[in-house]
């Protein structure tokens, strides 16, 4: 016979109504008796219903992907489709379905999961990103629900966890040298929204290479966007407010485009007057004027890897781990 909630609540020393308002993830139960409870469930091997009949059976034939804005917004940025295109590549070969769940913010994401995992509709899942403090992770790591996530977990401190993504701090690295080797001296940044992990990583990249080549890292050139196009372009106009840089360092070729936007308003010419690099390698990038120097970050393959590991982890089981780090590439072009 399985184990039964019943086994779960004795284990932690708790009622079976306390173990099912922990699964539902209830704001009433404290921190202290949910971290309890799913280390008993994690221990026994524990599943709620709903999720051990798909982990048994595998027959729903969805696999569910978490969007973390919502879907205009998502695919207004061309990685999103790319990393999709990927993901259906590989779950096409497999008869797999997809099961889109948009969410507006993070507390409407986090319903949107339970909503998916709990009515028992998908047989795995892809989380597109990684938060510092992710309570998507979290969560289906408490329950031993076959996921995996495009980025980096690390500042989670979990185990067993798969997931794919580029050496984020790398290409950091990368494009900053490349502005180094090219002379410029004052560089300055355009990063995204620093609660997720592939910006923060970008962002030590860039203060890695600065320091290692001696130079300052000058705070009233570091801007944070907040959306695509028109965050990048507002981040450089508080950037040219301060000043003006040789170049700026963008983690985003949406950002980049903003930027070079915001240059030629206030007068300034690219690369001549102020260099600037991108990453993602978007299509557009060869037809702006100038050309945007990018990395090519490859979204399709890390959807293909992303799909592939989530597939074994159904397969074989919690007991599975892996992860993919796959590398940039540095497109020249001339935008610096």
């Amino acid at each position: 016979m399985g184990i039964t909630i019943k086994d779960v609540a004795k284990a932690a020393n708790v009622s079976p109504s306390t173990v099912s308002r922990v699964v539902k993830d209830s704001p009433r139960i404290s921190q202290e008796t949910k971290k309890r409870v799913r280390q008993a469930m994690r221990e026994l091997g524990y599943h709620p219903n709903a999720m051990a009949q798909s982990l048994t059976s595998k027959n729903t034939g969805n696999i569910g992907i978490m969007l973390p804005r919502p879907n205009d917004e998502e695919f207004n940025h061309p990685f999103f489709p790319e990393a999709l295109r990927g993901i259906s590549a590989v779950l096409r070969i497999h008869d797999r379905d997809i099961l889109l769940s948009p969410a507006g913010n993070e507390v409407e994401e986090r319903r949107a999961l339970q909503r998916m995992v709990l009515s028992g509709k998908v047989d795995g899942v892809v989380l597109l990103s990684s938060r510092i403090s992710d309570e998507l992770i979290t969560w289906l790591y408490s329950i031993n629900f076959p996921f995996v996530v495009i980025g980096n977990p690390r500042p989670l401190g979990l185990e067993r966890v798969c997931w794919v993504d580029n050496d984020n701090i790398e290409i950091g690295r990368m494009i900053t040298q490349y502005l180094i080797d090219k002379g410029y001296e004052d560089i300055g940044i355009i990063t995204g929204d620093l609660r997720f992990i592939v910006n923060i990583d970008r962002l030590e990249g860039y203060k890695q290479a600065m320091e290692a080549a001696g130079k300052s890292t000058n705070r009233a050139y570091m801007a944070e966007a907040d959306v695509w196009e028109d965050g990048g372009y507002n981040a450089m106009l508080r950037i040219l407010r301060n000043g003006k840089p040789s170049a700026v360092v963008t983690v985003d070729d949406l950002f980049a485009i903003g930027a070079i936007r915001a240059c030629r308003d206030r007068g300034y010419s690219i690369p001549y007057d102020i260099g600037v690099i991108g990453v993602n390698n978007i299509g557009v990038d060869q037809y702006l004027m100038p050309p945007l120097t990018s990395v090519e970050i490859y979204a399709y393959e890390l959807g293909k890897s992303a799909a592939e590991l989530l597939l074994k982890r159904i397969e074989i089981g919690p007991e599975y781990n892996d992860c993919v780090i796959i590398h940039g590439r540095l497109v020249e072009r001339v935008s610096c």
